[in-house]
């Protein structure tokens, strides 16, 4: 019998709240959490964009000791934040890991097959940039012994593996934007092929930084809509001028459907296929047409065996490129034909920014939300129709809706195109 895979557990924190049911409620009420850089000075600098999708109110020492606070991240404490919210949501208390340590062989399931499967686009770069700083300003001597182990790009997965007892398969993946999804993909078929039972997966980033912004300010790929924060990101939108900034984490746990059944746990939906290409044409701008996309699409609903006709909605990459949302929704017609314009099509990018590497683990958040409550969020600053963008972005506000079956996108630089696909529980 096919092993089956469900989402027992969901976490998040973003620009739009610090935990996912806040979150999900500003999102379904339409309302953006982009607003003016608080962390340095970026009108000083005289950078182009100086407004993001910043967490706001959010202190680590509710997630870490504040001793330890100077060991971790900023990406790595948003990670483990969303991670702890998950677990707790799937019905675990963090006090579990320590039991799970100490009584192994009591435990009613296998410890060894739980595992954490993340993704993040970039890493420690607060980390990285601040050590730099560091060096220029004091000297190499007084680098911080914990540099390395703050900035690799694995840390995330490390940590949670420390912090909830995690003894299976245990890694990250870097495929810039669509590294959650990535993330998700491989922990879905692992579960599948039988290699574990139980996963922490999504994904982190912290990249609101004068390195960051300004990295993405030159490339030109950011919105300049300085004096209109709620109104920058504007997705599939005709006036759309790039994207803004986002930072934070989504994670899930991923767990196989009779393990689940046997813990009690609440099943929110099922992972029902995954699907992923690459566009093999530019090392940052999407393939003219959607080709790329639409073959991750096709590879999804192959996999969990649906057709394009039973799709009720995608929770689309929708950055507010230009080239990126031609071309996501070029792919969105090609996978769909006459099905195109009757699916729900929305951008949480639109109200959270773009979380880079962790922009899928938010994504996947609220897409399995969407099913659990029967509502889409919708595209906000949709008000100028784009003849490259003719589908149904779920303008004006949040629909109500029977959400069976859903697709969630996540396109990276490089060319990587990934697609999850969630739905209600099957019979």
């Amino acid at each position: 019998m096919a092993r089956r895979v469900v989402v027992t557990g969901v976490g998040t924190v973003n620009a739009c709240g610090n935990d996912a049911e806040t979150s999900w409620a500003a999102l379904v009420a339409g309302q953006s959490g982009i607003a003016p850089i608080t962390r340095f000075d970026a009108v000083g600098l005289e950078m182009a964009t100086t407004i993001a999708g910043e967490l706001k109110g959010f202190d680590p020492a509710t997630v870490v000791e504040r001793k330890d606070i100077k060991k971790l991240d900023l990406g790595t404490i948003y990670g483990l934040a969303a991670a702890e919210e998950a677990w707790r949501s799937a019905g675990l208390d963090p006090v579990d890991a320590a039991a799970m340590e100490a009584n192994t062989e009591d435990l009613p399931f296998d410890v060894d097959r739980w595992g954490a499967i993340v993704g993040t686009g970039i890493g420690g770069l607060d980390t990285i940039e601040n050590t730099h700083t560091t060096i220029m300003e004091r000297g190499p001597q007084r680098i911080s012994p914990f540099f390395v182990p703050k900035m690799m790009a694995n840390a995330i997965a490390g940590q949670m593996s420390l912090r909830f007892n995690l003894r299976g398969p245990t890694f990250v993946t870097a495929s810039a934007c669509a590294s959650s999804n990535h993330a998700m993909a491989l922990a879905y078929r692992s579960i599948v092929s039988g290699e574990q039972d139980f996963c922490l997966t999504g994904g982190c980033e912290a990249t609101i930084t004068s390195m960051g912004m300004g990295g993405f300010n030159v490339m030109r790929a950011m919105s300049t809509r300085n004096d209109d924060p709620t109104g920058a990101s504007r997705p599939f939108d005709k006036g759309r001028d790039g994207f803004v900034m986002g930072e934070g984490a989504g994670m899930l746990v991923f767990e196989e459907l009779e393990h689940a059944r046997k813990r009690g746990a609440t099943i929110l939906a099922e992972v029902l296929g995954a699907g992923m290409s690459s566009d093999a044409y530019h090392i940052t701008a999407p393939r003219p047409g959607g080709i790329g996309p639409a073959r991750a699409m096709i590879a999804a609903l192959a996999d969990a065996r649906v057709a394009p006709t039973d799709v009720d909605y995608i929770n689309a990459h929708g950055t507010s490129t230009p080239l990126n949302d031609a071309a996501e929704t070029a792919a969105i017609h090609r996978v769909f034909g006459d099905h195109a314009k009757k699916v729900a099509v929305s951008s949480s990018k639109s109200m959270v920014g773009h979380v880079l590497g962790g922009s899928g683990g938010v994504e996947a958040v609220f897409t399995v939300l969407s099913i659990r409550d029967h509502v889409v969020h919708p595209t906000l600053n949709q008000q100028e129709p784009d003849p490259e963008c003719d589908l149904d972005y779920v303008p004006g506000g949040s629909r109500k809706m029977d959400v069976r079956v859903a697709l969630s996108n996540s396109l990276g630089f490089g060319g990587h195109n990934v697609t999850l696909c969630f739905g209600r529980l099957r019979d």
